[in-house]
């Protein structure tokens, strides 16, 4: 298990500057596909996350989520996504949408969860209750907030700082905290198995975008790195916090904390609307070099997926593309009917 040291931020980017041109040539040759395929095509809008023992990968309309079952077969679930936006046009406003977007993801991911530990559990004859989910991600939010947010506020009070300098440093500290995070939880044998399969997840789109043939073989070839991952999504939140909590007007101990808790939503739609900024000019130089610090601490969110766990992504990348097919069939043919 590689645990990449964190006592030193400057060697931790080299290892990751230094891993990151070691699969230069893997990324290089995705991302240039990805182009070609994205001019012959359009993008079905690819995303997802792992779960326990598998993978979720949703389009704009569907969300299929793949488990490797206790007896080593491949349990499939598909779902018809029904986005908020879609039936209310005023949620689609910028700004206003990043924040449906942040709560749907949140609850299509704990569905994910939900449904991937019972399957998990199924051997056992266990099964998690609705309110027993529902807790633990109250409780996971929880501590998220202090985690990330109420922590390093008071870390950085210790200081004396002020202005600018104060929401820098909290800004690293808040970093620092996150990267800590991950290399504890890596040691964890279970949560590193969910690591895995974030890197299945990845390499499984990359093969897709690549348009070659959906197998393990041709999958194996690919990068487990993704640079519209939403790790980079991190970055541009720590940007946005830090510029945002600048403009606030300094105020007492407990104004300026309430802040980092209730802007949570508004740091993250300004951010949605960035990353989708940036996804829309992702071929350029600029945008590939500021990909770079999401694609080192990939290094940590995701691990090296064995071939069982890469068939498993495959295989929900591939339900999730029948899916959306048949949907772009059925709105053809209901758009030459109404002609």
């Amino acid at each position: 298990m590689e645990v990449y040291p964190i006592t030193s931020h400057c060697g931790y980017f080299k290892t990751c500057v230094k891993n990151i041109n070691k699969n230069k040539f893997l990324l290089r040759e995705d991302m240039e596909l990805t182009a070609k395929r994205g001019k012959e095509e359009p993008s079905l809008a690819f995303g997802g996350q792992a779960v326990i023992e598998g993978v979720m990968i949703r389009s704009k309309k569907h969300m299929v989520i793949c488990v490797r079952q206790p007896n080593g077969k491949i349990l499939t679930k598909t779902e018809e996504i029904k986005s908020l936006s879609e039936r209310y046009r005023i949620l689609t406003i910028p700004f206003l949408r990043g924040i449906v977007a942040l709560f749907e993801t949140l609850y299509l991911g704990v569905k994910g969860l939900y449904f991937s530990a019972n399957v998990s559990l199924e051997e056992e004859g266990e099964k998690i209750e609705p309110k027993e989910m529902a807790l633990t991600f109250v409780i996971a939010i929880a501590l998220a907030i202090f985690l990330f947010s109420i922590a390093p506020f008071f870390l950085t009070t210790l200081f004396k700082f002020r202005g600018l300098i104060f929401n820098v440093v909290e800004g690293l500290i808040r970093i620092t905290i996150f990267l800590l995070y991950l290399t504890v939880v890596a040691l964890v044998r279970e949560f590193r198995r969910v690591l895995q399969y974030h890197g299945a997840e990845h390499t499984a789109i990359n093969t897709y975008e690549a348009g070659v043939e959906l197998n393990v073989t041709n999958a194996k070839k690919h990068s487990r790195l993704h640079p519209r991952c939403g790790t980079s999504f991190i970055f541009i939140v720590l940007l946005i916090s830090i510029l945002l909590f600048s403009l606030m007007p300094s105020q007492d101990f407990a104004t300026r904390l309430s802040y980092r808790i209730i802007l949570i939503p508004v740091i993250a739609s300004i951010s949605y609307e960035i990353l989708k900024i940036s996804d829309r000019y992702k071929e350029s130089i600029i945008m590939k070099i500021l990909t770079i610090p999401g694609l080192g601490i990939q290094y940590l969110t995701t691990r090296k997926p064995d071939e069982d766990m890469i068939e498993v992504a495959l295989e929900a990348v591939q339900e999730v593309n029948k899916l959306s097919q048949k949907h772009q069939v059925w709105m053809k043919r209901f758009s030459r009917e109404l002609k």
